[in-house]
């Protein structure tokens, strides 16, 4: 796989001169961006998936619910339909995508809606909810918006300043695109020291206006599905673990340190499960507890039988108020 990757390094040569030319497009008026008196939140990535977009939305639907109409705005990718949708009781993750169908399922009074669209999407929650905040789900490279504030989020163990375009890399963009960020969050950490942390700074190079800050992922203790089980209590089981994500490494790690014995069915990110692969996943499980991730449980409850998620939150090392700060005072000074 390295070599094939090592082989298409022409490709990624042509593929970054082709996005930056159209980033120095939007950047020089060539190209329009349009900008929006709702104040708009982006978190996105340069490289393609497993940086924590979604427990960094959840993080923010936390912070922001409570005093704003909040209004979450995602591509949904790999649903069956097309064009604006807001998300209700009836749909499925076929219909709307894994991840705002579990916005939805987890939070109450905020509004989740889905367009490939930004610019229509933004304007038609505009005109149906008129939301006080919208945060766009994935949208760094959707230059035909300009977001009124940056999240850019990049994993420890795997900066975007060690990776390299498609298709050699896991880059969508040149890091140059980074400068566009207000704020940096380096996900996924460890405990670290200042000055580890000092050395992920240096290697960055962060302009003047940007903030840094590192999080990490904690796993919930309880496990839930038609009830609620204790992690604790699956020392002494062998479970089945089934996941579609993009980085089940840390799950896997995380389970394996708190001595849980499980077998692992690894499907690609977004998974659409067909019937065989419930066919497959019911025959390994043997009516062992299936546990799953809290994206991919939305896809497959309903399917199986003894199906439990363990959920994630986002958590800062440090300066967690100093991050608080930043995005409540950019969206209150808009409204």
């Amino acid at each position: 796989m390295k070599l094939i990757r090592f082989l298409l390094f022409p490709i990624a040569v042509v593929y970054d001169v082709v996005t930056s030319i159209r980033n120095h497009f939007f950047e020089s008026g060539f190209f329009s961006s349009k900008t929006y008196t709702t104040p708009t939140i982006v978190v996105g990535n340069l490289s393609v998936g497993g940086t924590g977009k979604s427990p960094q939305i959840e993080y923010l639907i936390r912070l922001l619910k409570d005093q704003y109409k909040v209004a979450t705005l995602s591509r949904g990718y790999k649903r069956k339909t097309e064009g604006f949708q807001i998300v209700n009781n009836t749909h499925t993750a076929e219909d709307v995508g894994d991840e705002p169908l579990q916005f939805f399922s987890k939070f109450d009074n905020i509004t989740v809606a889905v367009d490939a669209n930004r610019r229509e999407g933004i304007e038609k929650l505009q005109e149906k909810k008129n939301p006080d905040v919208i945060l766009l789900d994935d949208a760094f490279q959707h230059r035909k918006v300009k977001a009124g504030f940056y999240i850019l989020l990049t994993k420890y163990n795997d900066l975007y300043v060690n990776d390299f375009l498609l298709p050699t890399g896991n880059l969508r963009e040149s890091k140059r695109g980074a400068k566009r960020a207000d704020v940096v969050v380096v996900t996924k950490c460890p405990q670290l020291t200042d000055a580890e942390k000092l050395k992920v700074k240096k290697k960055l190079q962060l302009q003047m206006h940007q903030q840094l800050f590192f999080s990490s992922i904690v796993y919930n203790e309880f496990l839930r599905g038609e009830e609620e089980v204790s992690l604790a209590s699956l020392k002494e089981k062998e479970i089945v673990l089934v996941t579609g994500i993009a980085a089940p490494a840390p799950l896997l790690t995380f389970l394996t340190s708190e001595g849980i014995q499980f077998t692992h069915l690894k499907f690609p990110d977004h998974h659409n499960f067909t019937d065989a692969d419930i066919l497959k996943i019911t025959k390994v499980s043997q009516q062992k507890m299936i546990l799953t991730t809290e994206k991919d449980y939305v896809r497959l409850k309903g399917r199986l039988n003894n199906l439990f998620y363990i959920g994630i939150e986002t958590t800062f090392l440090e300066h967690e108020q100093s991050f608080n700060d930043c995005v409540l005072d950019y969206v209150s000074l808009r409204n």
